[in-house]
Order: structure tokens, then sequence, then C-alpha cells
């Protein structure tokens, strides 16, 4: 038998993935490179953006603008147009001049193929719009790439479908359009929001004005440039940027024929009462504190991955975020090691990174409202346990925490907190879990972690809650309504129900 001898290093045989690598370093070497990446180019960002009214972009009447801050570096990215009553009133008029000229006279066929368009233009400039949603509010970007403009896109697919099948929707009846629809979104889901309310809007005929968020309107402001690029009519979209003096003046402009709006319970409140009266068809998806409510039968690594996905990966943003985390008290001690465990790997950082679980916070009045509703349960004996993460200079920041022994009285488990912060309480019954949950002024959302199909529906049954998860958590798909109950609001975005919203019977 012959001896093996090993080949010297310098005949080492090539693989294909060597070789791979030295044609790449050659490469370079005789001067190619890679195109800038679109998170270092400021992708599409312009210098200042006007409003867009009527099929133009034009500056607020009174020359007002708003500087638009990136909150992971607290630099000005861009200045907006900060619109008035003047603009509203203009963009209502434009609205309601497109509605009777254009819009309500058009085959729901062709109406469908606008949105088509729509959608798959957003679908194009997938990357744009997600590095613009980071830039502009703070979500990490994996969020931003992987939920919001997806999503975005999937609604405007949606609801093209029904364009043309509004009368299979409503059998019966005879669904028409209502007219002009006010809406207003919310800064935490600038792009998504729009989508879930433009889109059923104008598949069911109607026009919009879109009032959008002071400080987070880019996205929104980009898909009035797919808009116009899809060659969408003009006046059928107008969006108004600008603050509660904007959007007051929306919700009481007399040419609104439908009010739909996201945002906070104290203001859910204020428009319900300024429109009472008036007969204007009103949606309103308002704040929340849902529970996850987690037994000693489930599968607990995938419940504490659901968990943390809820509240942390979305710094708590969403407003069904579940803040509030009932465990079954025989498993407690190993729920909160589980998850002090999965809280010490998480990353918090610069946004556009796509390892970065944790970005910033959105605003600094934001940060401080955090900040304050933390201290309180520090005051109140609740027990704070804060990720040790180190967390960049500049910018709005909190690490992800959470509290135990809490009590319903407790502010930290009542109150909307809308950061990566949870609330951990104990229960020994299920009917003291469900007696537990619905101890708050909301009921938009809620989760259920257990082995047992049938606990799940019997819990189900109990809970005052919209919308409610099983085994999973912050799932979301156009075909399914969305929305809440008590004071989470009233009125349902998605699927039929949604449409629903839009149309006269």
């Amino acid at each position: 038998m012959g001896v093996m001898k090993k080949a010297p290093r310098s005949q080492a045989v090539k693989t294909p993935r060597r070789a791979a690598v030295e044609r790449h370093a050659l490469d370079f070497a005789s001067g190619w490179d890679y195109a800038p990446a679109l998170e270092t180019v400021k992708p599409g960002l312009r210098e200042e953006y006007g409003m867009f009214v009527g099929g133009r972009w034009c500056r607020a009447a009174d020359g007002g603008e708003t500087e638009i801050i990136n909150p992971a570096t607290e630099r000005v990215l861009t200045r907006v147009a900060a619109g008035g009553a003047e603009d509203v009133d203009r963009a209502v008029k434009a609205a309601r001049g497109a509605y009777e000229k254009v819009w309500s006279k058009m085959p729901g066929r062709e109406r469908g193929k606008y949105l088509y368009r729509i959608a798959r233009l957003l679908q194009e400039r997938a990357r744009e719009l997600a590095v613009l949603e980071t830039m502009n509010g703070g979500k990490p970007i994996r969020e931003s790439r992987d939920i919001d403009v997806p999503l975005a896109a999937a609604h405007f697919f949606y609801h093209a479908g029904w364009a043309d099948k509004l009368a299979y929707a409503f059998p019966g009846a005879d669904p028409r359009p209502l007219g002009v629809a006010g809406q207003i979104v919310p800064w935490n889901f600038p792009l998504l929001m729009a989508a879930w309310k433009i889109a059923p809007a104008l598949a069911c005929g109607n026009t919009v004005v879109l009032k959008t968020a002071e400080n987070t309107p880019l996205t929104a402001l980009h898909l009035a440039q797919i808009c116009q690029e899809a060659g969408l009519p003009e006046g059928v979209v107008n969006i108004v940027p600008g603050g509660r003096e904007t959007g007051a003046a929306l919700v009481g402009h007399p040419g609104v024929d439908k009010l739909a709006f996201t945002g906070s319970t104290e203001v859910g409140k204020w428009i319900a009462r300024e429109t009472a009266g008036r007969g204007v068809p009103l949606t309103l998806e308002l704040g929340g504190k849902a529970a996850n409510i987690l037994f000693a039968d489930a599968a607990l690594d995938q419940a504490v991955e659901g968990i943390v996905n809820g509240i942390y990966f979305n710094q708590g943003h969403v407003c069904c975020a579940g803040s509030r985390l009932l465990v079954e008290e025989s498993v407690v001690e190993t729920v909160i090691r589980k998850l002090r465990d999965r809280m010490a790997t998480l990353r918090v950082g610069d946004p556009l990174d796509k390892n970065t679980d944790i970005g910033a916070i959105s605003s600094r009045e934001q940060l401080e409202k955090i900040r304050g509703l933390v201290a309180s349960g520090v005051e109140e004996g609740a027990g704070l346990w804060q990720s040790a993460c180190r967390v960049p200079e500049r910018g709005y920041w909190f690490a992800p925490a959470y509290f135990t022994g809490v009590t319903a009285s407790h502010r930290i488990a009542q109150e909307e907190i809308f950061g990566p912060v949870l609330s951990i309480m104990t229960f020994r019954t299920p009917e003291e879990a469900a007696e537990r949950a619905n101890n708050t002024c909301y009921g938009l959302s809620a989760g259920i972690w257990t082995d047992k199909g049938s606990k799940v529906f019997a819990m189900s049954r109990k809970l005052r809650a919209g919308v409610i998860w099983a085994n999973t958590y912050n799932k979301f798909d156009p075909a399914s309504p969305f929305g809440g109950m008590k004071e989470s609001g009233f009125g349902r975005e998605g699927g039929l129900h949604g449409l629903r919203a839009y149309v006269a019977l």
C-alpha cells in the first residue's frame, strides 16, 4: 500500500469558494465597486416637502413648515409643509371635485386597476420605503422591511380585488360610496395605517383627505408620489401633513362625509363629541393595554418568544402591544428566568442595522412619557428589571425593561405606555386571568398561550377584546378585520367589516 503525502500549502487545490473570493479581490483591485446602499444615500429624500392637494405639490397657505427629526441621531432629515384650516379646505374641495366628476362614476374594475398599480409600485419601491420609515420613526429596519411595507402593499392588492365585487360583498344591497373620507393616522405606523385607510376608501368609490402625524409624514408623502406615478386622477387622494390644528380642521369640515381616526383615546373621545349629531359615519381605532395570558401548559419557549415579539421588537409602539403579561402562578419563576435570558440577547442601537432588535423611540416627548410611567411604577412599589445593554449617546433610547409585583392599581398596568416595558402579574385560575385581563378601560387585543384548544375558546368568550390571538401575537392580514371594544374604539378596518365602513347600503 502506498503512503499518502500531504500536499504543500502552495499546491493546495482551489475550492470554488476560494476561486470566487480571489476573482472578487481581482475585480475590486481593477476598480470595480459596489453601488452605494440606500441606507447611506438618504433614499429619495428631498430637502423639503409640500403637501399633496388636487394632484399637485404645494406649500402651506401660511408658509408653515415642520422640521422632521431622525430620532436615532437627533439630526434634521428634511422640512415638511404644515397644513392649516385653509389647506384642509382646499384639499376637501379637491376631493369633492374628483369624487363627483371622476371617481364615483368610474366602474369598479377601473378603480381596481389603479389600486393594483399602487400595490405593485409599493413592492417595487419597498426598500426605499422601508429605509424612510426607519429613518423617520426609529423602528428597526427588520420591522419596516418585513412587516410595514409588505402589509401596506397587501392591503392595496386585497382591496383592489373587491373594487368590482362590492355587490357580492353585500348581497341583496346596493352599496354606494359615501363621498369624501377624512382620515387621520398616527406616528407609529405611518405607511401601513395610510394603506389601511386609503385602500378600502378608494375601492368603494370614495375620495380621500389624509392627515399625517406631524413628526412621521415621510412615507405617506412618498405614497402620494406613487399615486402620481400610478396615474391616479387628480384629487382622488390628498395628503396634508400637520398637527392638532390640522386634524381639528379636518374633523370639523362640513364637506367631509366619513371620518376614520387611529390614535389616542383622549383625541378619539373629542372627535366623537365633535361629530355627535352631524350624521358623519365614524371609525375609531384607539388605545390599548393588551394582556398576554400564559398558562402553565403552554410551550413556554414559544410563548416567551411571542411575548418578546409583541412588546420589545416593535418597541411597544403598536397600539395592540402586549404590555401586560398574566402568568399562571406555578410557572412564573420559570417564565421570568426565560424572559430575562432572552432579553439579555436583544440588541439596541442603529435602526438601519438589520441585526438591531430595538430601535429608537420616535420622539423626545414620547421618551419622556415612557420615563415618567416607569418612574411611577418604581414609586408605587413594583420591581423593575432593565437590560444592561449600552445605548447610543445621541438619539431617543430606552433599554427594554419589565416590572414584577404589579397590581391592577398601578399606572403601568392601566395606562398605555408605547415603549419597550412589560408589566408582569400572576393568576391561579382561568376566571381570575379573564377578570384581570378585562380590568382596564381598553379592549383592543389579547393573547392566549395554552396547549389546549378548548381552553382557547373558553377564554376567548370571556375576554372583552376586539382581536384575540392564540399561541401567537401581532399577526395581521388584510382579509381579517381589526378594531377594539370599550375605550379602544369602534368600527373595524380590514376584511369585509372594513369595507362596510366606506359604503352606504
